[in-house]
């Protein structure tokens, strides 16, 4: 079960079907997508059903996927996630997205430092990794002030408007 967690400016509360205008603005912002693995969305139903298949991982015990908020009910400004959790091996790959308007705060850094200090102090997570397209400067800074580090690429990882995209891995042990 996905726990709320807050920090000084953020409520991180379970993702949920309410959400998913929220997410809507976010996903078919075509800037925002830009270093996605699929173009900007443009259908609002494809959206809740891309919720709907998080809601199931979260059911399933593999992911968690949080809402940010900057007020315990306000709308999601962004969304942040543990997925492939793996608690055998004590790993899971850590994403995050938020919306345009909130860039540039300091709200992706906040929320995903909750999200990586209750991964390895509460779930006792001890490898977390993140996988970005090559390029998405912003992540790949986000990423190494959290303490990640570069592993490798992916060559060819992503296909995108008919062209592969690399992928760049960064992990942090605990």
């Amino acid at each position: 079960m996905t726990p709320f967690l807050t920090t000084p400016r953020l409520t991180l509360r379970p993702l949920a079907l309410r959400d998913t205008d929220a997410m809507f603005t976010m996903l078919s912002d075509d800037e925002t997508m830009r270093f996605w693995d699929w173009p900007a969305f443009k259908d609002r139903e494809v959206v809740n059903d891309v919720v709907a298949a998080q809601l199931r991982d979260v059911d399933a015990g593999t992911a968690m996927y949080w809402a940010v908020a900057l007020t315990p009910k306000g709308e999601a400004i962004g969304s942040c996630d543990l997925s492939d959790i793996d608690r055998h091996h004590k790993r899971a790959e850590v994403g995050f997205l938020f919306s345009r308007a909130y860039w540039g705060n300091g709200y992706a850094r906040e929320a995903m430092q909750a999200i990586v200090d209750f991964a390895t102090e509460d779930l006792r997570i001890a490898r977390l990794w993140a996988r970005f397209h090559t390029g998405n400067a912003a992540s790949q800074r986000l990423l190494e002030r959290l303490g990640f580090s570069r592993e490798g690429t992916l060559r060819g990882h992503i296909l995108r408007d008919g062209a592969r995209r690399d992928c760049e891995i960064y992990a942090r042990m605990r």
